[in-house]
């Protein structure tokens, strides 16, 4: 019996020497499965390649709503970001792809799974683990970490010499993932990271910023615990929501960054990256929690965030200190709630109004004009007991640079009291009880 190897496929260069080289190296059958998580992709012709270079057969799933419900807001409800600029577009996707071919896996009895990913890369990473956590008896087949072929164009020659289409021609080879959040380029000019990136050819989602217009765009975003449901005063499901702010940052030139990231493996690699709508919806939620999370569950929250990023990075979804983190940030999200208009112009995002039914935003707290919450003598007892440490130090300091020595006690006010006369004389005496 042949062996079953269900391989993820994307259409692109990669895997499409995939399927021959499996094939010439084992007694195999290819089940190739594309996950649509919004890339812009022509599945037919994608089907039709997967078969026409040797796969018995090639599956599409659709799991858009999937990834934006069950990936993308649980990461924008954490606020994670990796190392500071990157919203975690490819990321966030991996695991489910991961899942998806599982679950083929499963279906066609299968007895491995493969995946185009290099062995530079954080995809492999992220593929092994998410396979190893959901189906650890699979074997994992990735060809990069075998095959002799070194490079791109190594792999272009490869279908060259077997009379089959080349998916890319070099001179625009940048290694790219899109899908519905995002769109990465790396390789060309961005290998150093001394180059300026030429935004004019390599920019899909997004114009550059100096081409946006010279008008402000505003848009209004309503969230329900952390999850944007409406766009603009308009009800919108997700996939639909994230579809019209990537058209509206993208026309604006939001959401561009390039960054030099610390990748899982060990070493630093250059990217650009294009999340329009996503920078809009993560400035937005980010404007909400603000008035919407009192000072400490927001600032334990943001090191939760961080440490969100690093395991969504590193391929650690299916985890139970992700599914911790998640589970701290649901319950952060409950009061969450309510709408914000954002300011877009020239690639930037500036906020122009928010509002909540849950506002810990207290207007007579807040205002010059003192109300009736607010004593103004109340806050002197505050700062002191507040700053006792910071006093007590630099009496100390100046007790040691021979100034005045501390007061045994101090009142509210400030005036020294007078030690106890039995502790004045047992202190006199050298003695103590």
């Amino acid at each position: 019996m042949k062996k079953k190897i269900v391989l993820a496929y994307s259409g692109g260069l990669d895997t499409t020497v995939i399927i021959p080289w499996l094939k010439e190296n084992q007694d195999c059958d290819i089940i190739a499965v594309c996950v649509d998580v919004g890339q812009a992709a022509d599945w037919k012709s994608i089907q039709k390649r997967a078969l026409s270079t040797g796969a018995a057969s090639c599956y599409v799933a659709d799991v858009k709503k999937e990834f934006v419900e069950q990936y993308i807001w649980p990461t924008l409800k954490a606020g994670a970001v990796y190392e500071d600029k990157y919203l975690l577009g490819t990321s966030t996707a991996r695991p489910l792809i991961a899942k998806v071919l599982v679950e083929y896996a499963r279906k066609e009895k299968a007895q491995a799974i493969a995946h185009g990913a290099t062995g530079k890369g954080n995809d492999q990473v992220r593929f092994d683990l998410g396979i190893m956590a959901l189906a650890p008896d699979l074997e994992i087949i990735a060809p990069w970490r075998t095959w002799r072929l070194k490079s791109r164009e190594d792999e272009m020659r490869y279908l060259a010499r077997r009379k089959l289409p080349v998916p890319m021609k070099k001179k625009n080879s940048y290694s790219m993932d899109d899908n519905l959040w995002h769109i990465s380029h790396e390789g060309l000019e961005l290998e150093d990271p001394a180059n300026e990136p030429q935004f004019k050819k390599m920019l899909s989602m997004t114009v550059p910023p100096e081409k946006a217009p010279n008008k402000p765009e505003y848009v209004e975003i309503d969230f329900e615990k952390g999850i944007p449901v409406a766009l603009n005063g308009r009800k919108m499901e997700g996939v639909a929501l994230i579809n019209q702010l990537n058209k509206i940052g993208g026309a604006n030139g939001i959401g561009i960054v390039d960054l030099v990231e610390n990748r899982v493996v060990g070493m630093k690699s250059r990217g650009v990256y294009e999340t329009p709508g996503g920078s809009i919806l993560y400035y937005a939620h980010q404007e909400l929690e603000h008035i919407c999370l009192d000072r400490q569950t927001y600032s334990f929250k943001q090191q939760a965030s961080q440490k969100m990023g690093e395991l969504i990075y590193g391929g650690l979804w299916f985890t139970p200190l992700r599914e911790a983190i998640s589970a701290f940030v649901d319950s952060t999200q409950a009061t969450v709630s309510g709408k914000v208009r954002l300011k877009l112009y020239k690639g930037s995002i500036n906020a122009a109004g928010v509002s909540s039914p849950n506002s810990l935003y207290n207007t007579s707290l807040a205002s010059f004009t003192t109300g009736e919450l607010f004593n103004h003598s109340d806050a002197k007892g505050f700062i002191r007991l507040y700053g006792l440490p910071v006093l007590v130090r630099s009496l100390m300091e100046q007790e040691k640079k021979g100034g005045a020595k501390a007061p045994a006690s101090t009142t509210a006010s400030g005036k020294a009291k007078a030690a106890p006369a039995k502790t004045r004389a047992a202190s006199s005496s050298g003695k103590q009880k």
